[in-house]
């Protein structure tokens, strides 16, 4: 069998420590390019997917392993626990304002029943 990753020729052997990390970081790259972000120079691919592997195994793009990339992620999941909290007490407090100005025009409080008049 045929190791892919020597037939490229952008491929240097030692850049990864396995092929799994490789796909790993492209498929994350790839992600961004899907989201929304820039490449980081010409390439000669359209394909999100392929741009991303291009751009990995030129050395375009830096990864974090180890500590230095959990301590990354636990970082990034704080931040976003942070802002959905903020987002979560923003949305609280316009809600009551909104419900106060609705409140002017609808009355939603709970009238008694009428006794019918046939009777």
């Amino acid at each position: 069998m045929v190791d892919m990753l020597s037939l490229l020729p952008q491929y240097t052997p030692n850049e990864f420590d396995s092929r799994h990390r490789l796909v790993i970081v492209a498929s994350q790259r790839a992600k961004h390019l899907t989201q929304g972000a820039k490449p980081t120079g010409p390439s000669r691919f359209t394909k999100e997917t392929t741009a991303a592997l291009d751009e990995v195994l030129r050395g375009k793009i830096s990864y974090l392993i180890g500590k230095e990339a959990r301590d990354a992620m636990k970082e990034a999941k704080r931040g976003k626990e942070g802002e959905t909290e903020r987002i979560a007490m923003m949305t609280g407090e316009d809600a009551r304002e909104i419900k106060k100005e609705l409140s002017v025009y609808v009355d939603d409080t709970a009238k008694p029943a009428e006794a019918s008049a046939e009777e």
